[in-house]
């Protein structure tokens, strides 16, 4: 199998995209250390071995990232996706597709959305391993407080993607009181 890859430098850094065929299949900060490479390690595991080739545009999803870094907020809707983790990690990934831009969703909302109320921490750790970043958007999921928390990307990150998109949160403030209190 051929993954086809690229690496494109956005408002929020540098983005690598892995496409499969015409879906895409991951999209992680390029050159986060600790995570460097994890998705190319979980998709092995989920679909097995598989090379990758440069490709300027994968699937499409450059353009479309680019469409949305300029305003197109609905291009990130547009992008066909391959989601390869669990059943209970798929249907999360699956609704947070369904959080239009400029809205936010808690992690208690997501976890009722798929019928299982009570799982909002599993919710969290799926969000949390949302091998799709910025496409599958996770960064639309928000604390019950309205506040930012947790995103694999860093908070700075997830509040310029909420803002360029217009979403409503707490301030950042807010944010560092929270943690605060949280020590």
């Amino acid at each position: 199998m051929i993954l086809d890859t690229c690496t494109i430098d956005g408002p929020i850094g540098p983005l690598k995209l892995m496409a499969h065929g015409d879906a895409l299949v991951a999209c992680e900060f390029a050159g986060r250390g600790d995570r460097s490479g994890m998705e190319a390690r979980r998709l092995e595991r989920h679909m097995g071995g598989f090379t990758t080739r440069a490709a300027a545009d994968p699937a499409g999803a450059a353009t479309r990232l680019a469409r949305y870094f300029a305003g197109d907020l609905a291009a990130l809707a547009e992008q066909p996706v391959e989601m390869h983790g669990t059943e209970f990690q798929v249907a999360i990934w699956s609704a947070l597709r369904e959080i239009p831009a400029g809205t936010t969703w808690t992690y208690s909302q997501i976890a009722a959305h798929i019928g299982r109320p009570a799982a909002v921490r599993a919710a969290g750790a799926a969000n949390g391993a949302n091998p799709i970043a910025v496409f599958v958007p996770c960064h639309r999921v928000i604390a019950a407080d309205r506040t930012l928390w947790g995103y694999g990307g860093g908070l700075e990150r997830k509040r310029w993607l909420l803002l360029h998109e217009g979403a409503a949160f707490a301030d950042r403030y807010a944010q560092e009181e929270l943690l605060a209190r949280a020590k």
